[in-house]
């Protein structure tokens, strides 16, 4: 509810959720899988927690889309900035339809947009990759899948990162022009959200604060941890918590 009151010994295991989020995010992605239920069990409902969520992971993302700005390419026919501008758009339409989303109707969406996000992460994280890809013939379908993409990430975001690293891939660009291009979308669809959701009252500042802090610190360990801990591991555990998470959210 908005306005909620959190008790500073709860920022305080948030602030750690947005530690270890921030590493996640570094090392394999899929931080929001622990920084959202870790908001519900402090109290927030579905709606606040998804947008108090995304505000606080914001200036991460903008890390990670400013560190990799120089691989950034076209792709095939389609130049990176109408791709950009594409995010932009789909990402203010998304957070849009939140905001006008009823909080009850919501909620009971909840469980299949996490259940729907689990799957995807599960599977961008051990399929297994091919050895050639074949290039998209429309650039239009492209478009439109980026178009959906954005306006997804804008409402609930979970395994964006993942829909769009297939979509690059599929579409012609190596892997790490790919990495580049999905962070720095990622990071447009959500800037237009944010810019959108910090006039909702449903924000809760306090959590924004402990979540975002954490955040920094966890990206700053997750850099050094890179090379020193298993990236399957990780994506394990993100899948259990999302695979728990799905549970408890249908049987509450």
């Amino acid at each position: 509810m908005p306005g909620i009151h959190i008790d500073f010994h709860v920022l305080l295991l948030i602030a750690a959720a947005g530690v270890y989020a921030g590493m996640q995010n570094v090392l394999a992605g899929g931080g929001s899988f622990i920084t959202f239920p870790a908001l519900l069990l402090a109290g927030l409902d579905p709606l606040a927690a998804n947008m108090t969520s995304t505000i606080a992971l914001f200036p991460s993302q903008i890390t990670s889309a400013v560190a990799g700005r120089s691989l950034l390419s076209d792709v095939g026919p389609i130049g990176f900035r109408r791709l950009f501008l594409v995010s932009c758009l789909g990402g203010a339409c998304g957070a849009f339809l939140l905001l006008n989303t009823p909080a009850t109707f919501f909620a009971r969406l909840v469980p299949w947009l996490v259940l729907f996000a689990t799957g995807v992460f599960a599977w961008g994280s051990f399929r297994r990759k091919p050895l050639h890809v074949a290039h998209v013939a429309s650039p239009t379908l492209l478009i439109a899948i980026q178009a959906g993409i954005a306006v997804y990430g804008g409402y609930f975001g979970g395994g964006i990162g993942f829909l769009m690293l297939a979509a690059l891939t599929v579409a012609g660009l190596p892997i790490r022009a790919a990495t580049a291009n999905k962070n720095v979308l990622a990071m447009a669809m959500n800037a237009s959200a944010v810019l959108i959701f910090v006039f909702s009252k449903l924000i809760n500042w306090p959590a924004v604060v402990a979540l975002g802090l954490g955040g920094i610190c966890g990206g700053l360990s997750g850099s050094w941890l890179m090379h020193r801990v298993p990236e399957k591991l990780l994506r394990g555990f993100v899948v259990m918590v999302g695979t728990l998470l799905t549970v408890w959210l249908f049987i509450r």
